[in-house]
């Protein structure tokens, strides 16, 4: 089974990128963030044909998630359990394979603009009700995904200027602790159970030549529960989407699961 999760930044803008990434890459299930638009607007038809079924919980302009995948999506919960949010950041669903079911949360992390300011307090909330839910989430389901844009980068092998971004949003020891504390709920990143080339990344600034330059920092993650390690074959950044045309300033990030 291989699951994928991409920040698209815009699916009006970056459908037909996503139809011809499955076409290439026809994954089991892929977890979409940043839709920017709202459930009326999705196209359901169309990734229907193009053989998914869909879980959507959108938002006009802004943010807005979606688990596509092969298989029937069951048991949809959208938002964070007991977190009153007005915005669209997370859908979780469970899926049945034949070896049982699997329960996938998408995500799509709050940026929190800078250390000290409102959206960076309301990060740390929104972070606060995601381990509630993930430790309610792990105690009801063995196998788990928490998959998606964390806007955190974890380590300092994860930014290509740790030293110089240290404490900025995205690298704060604040939002680090966070992103361990889910592990210590009993997750694994799993693109560390492997090794990985130096310098790897998921998102690439627009600006001064982000991508060309590989300035980039590595905060699209897929986190599996103890009960998937076994079966983690590889997981990888696939970079060829972002040398496209008008491209998605993120890549996506897939997950190879013997299942």
């Amino acid at each position: 089974m291989r699951i994928a999760t991409w920040n698209v930044n815009s699916l009006t803008a970056r459908l037909q990128h996503v139809l011809d990434w499955l076409i290439a890459n026809p994954v089991d299930v892929l977890c979409l963030q940043e839709l920017k638009m709202s459930d009326d607007k999705f196209p359901l038809e169309v990734l229907q044909s193009a053989g998914y079924h869909a879980a959507v919980f959108g938002q006009k302009t802004y943010n807005g998630v979606a688990i596509l995948s092969l298989a029937p999506v069951r048991d949809v919960v959208r938002n964070i359990t007991g977190f009153e949010d007005a915005h669209s950041r997370v859908i979780a669903a469970t899926l049945d394979t034949p070896s049982g079911a699997l329960r996938v949360v998408n995500g799509y992390f709050v940026n929190g603009q800078e250390p000290g300011s409102e959206k960076f307090a309301y990060k740390m909330r929104w972070l606060d009700g995601l381990q509630q839910m993930m430790r309610a989430e792990l105690a009801a389901h063995e196998r788990v995904v928490l998959l998606g844009d964390f806007n955190i980068a974890p380590e300092d092998r994860d930014s290509y200027d740790p030293e110089g971004l240290r404490e900025t949003i995205h690298h704060t020891s604040e939002e680090r602790q966070h992103f361990r504390a889910l592990l210590d709920l009993g997750l694994v990143d799993g693109f560390r159970l492997f090794d990985q080339p130096e310098k790897s990344y998921s998102w690439w600034d627009y600006r001064m030549l982000g991508y060309q330059k590989n300035r980039g920092l590595r905060i699209d993650h897929i986190l599996l529960s103890h009960a998937l390690v076994p079966a983690a074959r590889s997981c990888t950044i696939d970079r060829v989407p972002r040398k496209w045309e008008k491209p998605s300033d993120h890549a996506p990030v897939v997950v190879d699961l013997a299942l």
